[in-house]
C-alpha cells in the first residue's frame, strides 16, 4: 500500500489535519475525519498499528465499564507489590511522577467516583459498540469479527458473588449478564477443566484480531485519500491564529488543525506544549499462539488469574497483566510464564503447539479511568485523543466520531463533558 510507506521529502504544502499517532485511535480519528470531507495526513514514529493496537486480546467490552480505581484495589496491589508474577504490578523505583498518579488514583478508589468513571466509560463504550459494527459492513472490515459475547469464568465463589454484584450496576446502564452455575458452565464449555464455581456471560461483548483491525481501518484511510508518514517521529508543535507547524524528524508540515493521539507517549510531547497528561504506562503482555485442538466458544476472562483468552480463525491469544515498570521495553519472563500458569487452572489445552509471537506493549493509564478527548486547552487548533487505558480498540471508533464531531463543530452523538483534557488542567 503505497500510501503507508515513506516519504522521502516533506510536503511543502499545507495540510488539513495532521494525526500523530497510526494507532486504533489515531486511525478511528482519520476515517471520521475524511467521512466529515477533511483531509488527513497520519504520522508516526514506527510502523502503523504496532503500538498498544496491536497485541491486546481484541475483545470489544461494554462490560468493562467499571474502572481499575475501585474500592479495594489498593489494598489489593499492596498485597501484590512483593509478588513479581501478581496481576497488578509496581516495580519499586523512584518516580515522582509515578508516585503522585497512584497518590490521586487511590482517591479515585471509592464508590461515588468509581460510579461515574463507570457511566462516562459505559456512554463512550456502548456508541463505539454499535458504530464498530456500522462500520465493519460500511467499509468490509476483514478483522476476524464475531458477536458471541465474552464470558467472566471464577473458580472462587467469592470473587463471583463480587462480580454478581456488580452486574447490577451494569444493568443500570444498559449492559445485559447472564449467570451461569458452574456445572452447567462446564457443560456448556468443553475447553474447561472442572472445578468451575460459576460465570457471568455478557451477550452483548464481541471480538475481533486487533492488528487485522487497525490494518483494515488504514487500508480505508489510504483509500479514501488519507496520507501516512512512518518511521518519522513528531519533535514539537508550535500554534498561531492560522493553524499549527509540526516539527519531525525530517521536518516540518503546517497544517489547520494537529490531534495527538500517540497513547502512552502522550504526556512527554504534551509537555512540550506546557499541557498536562497524567498518563501512566501500564504494561500488558501476551502470547500469541497456533489454535489449539479444543478452542473455548467465545472469548473468555479468567477472573481469579486476570488473564484473558481469545480465539480466531487465525490463531489463539493470552493476554492481560498490569505492570507500572515505566518505559521498559524486556519481556519479563515471570509474566509471561503467569500467564499460561493461570490458563493451565482453567483450560483443557491452554496452548497452542507454536508460539507465533510473544509481545509486550503500553496501556495509556489516566488515574480516573477515562480517556482526554477534546480541545487542548490554551492551544488554539491542538487536540488530545489519548488515554484510553485497557479499552482503546473497544473505544475507537467512538473516540474516532467524537474527535470529528469536536473538530467539525458538529454536535456529538454522546456527551463529550466527562472526556475533556481541562480537567487535568
Amino acid at each position: 500500500m503505497r500510501a503507508c510507506g515513506y516519504t522521502a521529502q516533506v510536503s511543502q504544502t499545507s495540510d488539513d489535519i495532521i494525526i500523530l499517532g497510526a494507532g486504533a485511535i489515531g486511525l478511528a480519528t482519520a476515517l471520521a475525519l475524511l467521512d466529515a470531507g477533511r483531509g488527513v495526513r497520519l504520522i508516526d514514529a514506527g510502523a502503523i498499528g504496532h503500538g498498544a493496537s496491536h497485541g491486546n486480546c481484541g475483545t470489544i467490552t461494554p462490560s468493562h465499564a467499571p474502572p481499575l480505581a475501585a474500592p479495594g484495589v489498593v489494598a489489593q496491589a499492596l498485597r501484590w507489590m512483593l509478588r513479581p508474577d501478581a496481576p497488578l504490578y509496581l516495580k519499586p523505583r523512584v518516580d515522582p511522577a509515578l508516585w503522585h498518579w497512584l497518590w490521586r488514583f487511590s482517591r479515585r478508589c471509592n464508590p461515588r467516583d468509581w460510579r461515574v468513571s463507570a457511566q462516562a466509560r459505559a456512554a463512550l463504550l456502548e456508541d463505539s459498540r454499535q458504530r464498530l459494527v456500522e462500520w465493519i459492513a460500511r467499509y468490509q472490515l476483514d478483522c476476524e469479527f464475531h458477536e458471541e459475547g465474552l464470558d467472566y469464568v471464577f473458580r472462587d465463589p467469592r470473587l463471583l458473588d463480587r462480580y454478581v454484584r456488580e452486574c447490577a450496576t451494569l444493568a443500570e446502564f444498559g449492559f445485559a449478564s447472564e449467570i451461569i452455575g458452574g456445572s452447567d458452565y462446564e457443560r456448556q464449555e468443553p475447553a474447561m477443566r472442572e472445578g468451575v464455581a460459576g460465570a457471568i456471560r455478557f451477550p452483548d461483548d464481541a471480538r475481533l484480531r486487533p492488528d487485522r483491525y487497525v490494518a483494515e481501518l488504514a487500508r480505508v484511510v489510504a483509500a479514501r485519500g488519507g496520507r501516512f508518514e512512518t518511521d518519522c517521529r513528531a519533535t514539537g508543535v508550535q500554534a498561531d491564529a492560522q493553524g499549527v507547524s509540526v516539527q519531525t524528524e525530517r521536518g516540518a508540515w503546517r497544517a489547520r488543525e494537529v490531534v495527538i493521539a500517540l497513547g502512552a507517549w502522550t504526556p512527554a510531547f504534551a509537555r512540550t506544549l506546557g499541557l498536562r497528561a497524567p498518563i501512566q504506562p501500564g504494561k500488558g503482555y501476551s502470547i500469541t499462539y497456533s489454535r489449539p485442538s479444543l478452542m473455548p466458544r467465545r472469548p473468555l476472562v479468567l477472573k481469579d488469574v486476570s488473564v484473558c483468552v481469545t480465539g480466531w480463525d487465525s490463531g489463539f491469544r493470552l493476554g492481560s497483566t498490569m505492570e507500572f515498570s515505566g518505559y521498559d521495553e524486556q519481556l519479563n519472563e515471570i509474566r509471561l510464564a503467569a500467564l499460561e500458569r493461570g490458563a493451565r487452572q482453567f483450560l483443557r489445552e491452554p496452548v497452542g503447539a507454536v508460539v507465533e509471537e510473544r509481545w509486550c506493549g503500553w496501556r495509556p493509564m489516566t488515574y480516573d479511568d477515562m480517556p482526554l478527548l477534546g480541545p487542548a486547552p490554551g492551544q488554539p487548533h491542538v487536540w488530545l485523543a489519548a488515554g484510553h487505558g485497557m479499552l482503546g480498540i473497544s473505544m475507537s471508533a467512538a473516540t474516532g466520531q467524537l474527535m470529528s464531531d469536536h473538530i467539525t463543530g458538529r454536535t456529538p452523538a454522546i456527551d463529550p463533558t466527562p472526556y475533556r483534557p481541562e480537567r487535568f488542567a
